[in-house]
């Protein structure tokens, strides 16, 4: 290992902030010649056109950003993107090359002093790398090597319960499916993913409740709707396409409620980048009534609303409830009702920071629609009460009857490409004893049925030597998970990690005694093997399963695809396995037959998979039938509100993403929607907040977390006023992921608790 401890957080210099007016419009012009220009920038012109032309069109490549799905019929030419989709695909494409050459200037010690931002702007990965125990720089590795190396680590452990293989929402079914039965076959269950950090709580909840881990509703809902209620959400920076959804509810007469602790300007007017004559409008109005909740107010808000609504319905038996519904389809109202009655409006409405009035007014509109989509993202997912969250999302649409008919049903906005798709091919640290028989059946080996670990859980192992291998398909795992020191610990005391990655990230630089970087196609890339030439399918956030085909010369020849990585370190690695895994990469087709033979829903998949748009995934919840929950019915719950209650001087934290960002990876340094440019070290604070305080507008603070009297610090944060409620704070992460605790955790989800950090602020004297 190097002498010197490489920086597991970004450096906290600051870049020279400049604000500007939040605007007071989403997308139009401004998204346009944003996206075009990274794009241009990254690509080259004549380049980018071709990358735009074929980005999420029908026989084109999937994008590699959000799992917002493609509409089922026409698609729009030459537009069917957004911002920063276009940007994701143009990080892929870039000229910038990252090859041993890069490597053999730039030492690990040296990289880990620069931005996220510098490292991803390096470039693409060109040759697969190895950094060896005392080493300074990467050096080139044979890919025969490379797996030979990782195949001798792993079977060396004492057990093989000792490595973590972690999965990003990048990789593609096929090469997820060949992954979990590689890590299957090699004995352990441990297949961490990165939904352990966002919507593993919506699928907990959802699966108790509905007896499906998704959502119930498909694109066309939308334009069917007559309430859609978007909460803990920004769509206008995290999946814009889902404005043109949106806007087509409105067009359709429906209404549109934004629960939120901040006024996120997608949500509030849009611009539709498809229709030129309304580029140069004041755009469509897209939100009825804006409820500025404060952070983990949500279950509060809820159980008013569902309070106001028995109240209305003892007085008019019928008029809100649907209970033939609930009757036919549903179990434990009694139970809800009693529960419900337990709670006093005077003492919920104080977590709301909302008046008593602006919640009649929502809960009007929902009494009086029945057609209700509700959706949500990372806002109610990343709690210590997340779980409760979601489940009382369900108990107001089981109320209304609003799931399993058209324009109502549950829509939990997944934010990476294929998250859905790998957790539907077995990604996953749980095996489902009906899969784990089919896997035994096809492939002829006994799956292990021992728990792995989940990412929360895989940290901890690694931390404490109990975990040795650390291996991860996609993703930049240090910046994505929570407590950045604890989890760059824990990836220290590892004997070997391993990378598959397009792109340099900090994950690279925070290393065990021997580290591995694997350079694998992108989505956009041509995939030739031995049949010819290859396609990937992929499930968006709705159940739609669809082709994904590379158009791009890849950028370097010592390019492998993720599906022949994988079979590559597994035939090294596994004696006597008898999956021919060359022949399975040879041609992608064997592979989904694969899946056809042990995955319900995949029948015919090589034949739907090439149908114009794909096909649809089974879903009992959208049907109408809730047959595999405990019941067999539809499930209401008893949730409790947060049991988080502040001191004057602390407040709540949460973390978000700026405009110029996707997940870990920083495209630019602004937040145009926000009104901050050039600068990613700032905090959101309410005004009457900073008077408190004594900060001033643009004053420097440290930020301070204390869970279970562990102190944590982020240092050297810019002061902003912004329109947030008191007691509340926003800032981004992956700068803000030090103070977010291993311990501060979801209950049941074990999701990292990234939007409720308790924290106090340090005013810092110039």
């Amino acid at each position: 290992m190097s002498t010197k401890k490489t920086n597991a957080q970004p450096p906290n210099k600051l870049t020279g902030i400049q604000l500007t007016e939040v605007p007071q419009k989403a997308v139009g012009t401004k998204a346009i010649q944003s996206a075009l220009s990274h794009v241009f920038e990254e690509t080259g012109v004549l380049k980018g056109i071709g990358l735009l032309k074929n980005l999420n069109q029908t026989y084109g490549f999937d994008c590699p950003g959000c799992a917002w799905p493609d509409p089922d019929e026409k698609r729009a030419f030459l537009a069917e993107y957004c911002e920063n989709g276009a940007k994701a695909v143009a990080e892929e494409a870039t000229k910038n090359k990252v090859s041993p050459m890069f490597f053999a200037t730039h030492s690990v010690e040296e990289l880990s002093s620069w931005s996220d931002y510098e490292i991803g702007k390096s470039g693409r990965i060109t040759h697969p790398m190895v950094l060896e125990e005392g080493d300074t720089h990467y050096k080139e590795i044979s890919w025969e090597k490379a797996f030979n190396l990782i195949a001798n680590q792993l079977n060396k452990l004492n057990s093989p319960d000792e490595a973590i293989f972690y999965t990003s929402g990048r990789t593609s079914n096929e090469a997820a499916y060949l992954y979990q039965l590689f890590v299957r076959q090699f004995g352990t269950n441990n297949l961490p993913d990165c939904s352990n950090m966002c919507h593993e709580s919506s699928g907990a909840a959802l699966s108790e409740t509905l007896g499906i881990g998704k959502g119930s509703v498909t694109l066309d809902d939308f334009n069917h709707a007559d309430l859609v209620i978007v909460m803990g959400q920004n769509p206008g920076t995290n999946h814009p396409r889902m404005l043109t959804a949106l806007g087509e509810t409105k067009k359709n007469g429906g209404k549109i409620i934004t629960v939120n602790p901040l006024p996120e300007v997608g949500l509030m007017r849009y611009v539709d980048p498809q229709n030129p004559l309304e580029w140069f409008g004041k755009g469509q109005e897209l939100t009825d009534l804006f409820l500025q909740v404060k952070i983990n107010g949500d279950v509060a808000l809820l159980k008013i609303i569902l309070k106001l609504m028995k109240a209305k319905e003892d007085e008019n038996p019928g008029a809100v409830f649907n209970h033939q519904f609930i009757n036919e389809k549903t179990h434990g109202l009694g139970d809800f009702l009693n529960d419900l009655d337990q709670y006093t409006i005077e003492d919920l409405l104080p977590q709301t920071g909302l008046t008593l009035g602006k919640i009649e007014k929502a809960t009007e509109l929902i009494i009086n629609n029945d057609k209700i989509i509700i959706c949500w993202a990372m806002g109610l997912t990343q709690h210590k009460n997340a779980v409760d969250n979601i489940r009382e999302v369900v108990n107001l649409l089981l109320l209304k009857g609003s799931i399993g008919k058209k324009g109502a049903g549950t829509c939990p906005v997944r934010g990476h490409s294929n998250v859905q798709g790998d957790r539907t091919v077995g990604i996953w640290e749980k095996l489902k004893p009906e899969f784990g028989e089919k896997l035994a059946k096809e492939f002829d080996f006994t799956p292990p049925t021992k728990e792995g670990y989940d990412v929360v859980n895989a940290i901890e192992a690694m931390y404490h030597k109990k975990a040795k291998v650390f291996m991860g398909m996609g993703g930049n795992f240090v910046s994505a998970t929570p407590d950045t020191e604890y989890t760059a610990s824990a990836l220290r005391n590892c004997e070997l990690t391993v990378h598959v990655s397009t792109k340099l990230n900090r994950s690279h630089l925070i290393h065990g005694k021997t580290a591995l970087i694997l350079p694998c196609l992108g989505r956009s890339e041509k995939d030739i093997q031995q049949s010819g030439e290859q396609f990937v399918s992929v499930e968006n956030s709705m159940g739609v399963v669809h082709s994904s085909n590379g158009h791009l010369t890849p950028c370097s020849n010592h390019l492998l695809s993720e599906p022949a990585i994988v079979a590559g370190i597994a035939k090294a690695t596994l004696n006597g396995s008898k999956v021919d895994w060359e022949k399975l990469i040879s041609n992608y087709d064997l592979i989904r037959n694969k899946i056809e033979a042990t995955i319900p829903g995949f029948e015919n998949y090589n034949q739907r998979v090439r149908l114009k748009g794909g096909f649809y995934l089974p879903n009992n919840a959208r049907d109408n039938n809730f047959s595999p929950t405990s019941t067999g019915k539809a499930n209401f719950t008893l949730n409790k509100p947060s049991d988080i209650h502040l001191n004057d001087n602390e407040f709540m934290l949460m973390t978000v993403r700026t405009h110029d960002q996707y997940n870990t990876t920083i495209y630019g340094l602004n937040d145009r929607y926000r009104g901050v440019l050039n600068e990613r070290r700032v905090v959101f604070m309410n005004s009457d907040d900073m008077l408190k305080l004594g900060v001033k507008k643009l004053d420097k603070v440290n930020l301070i977390s204390n869970f279970n009297n562990e102190k944590r610090v982020a240092n050297g944060f810019i002061a902003l006023p912004y329109s947030i409620p008191k007691q509340c704070m926003a800032t981004y992460f992956p700068e803000a992921n030090v103070l977010v605790a291993i311990k501060n955790k979801a209950k049941i989800s074990n999701t990292p608790a990234s939007k409720t950090v308790v924290i106090t602020v340090e005013k810092i004297d110039n």
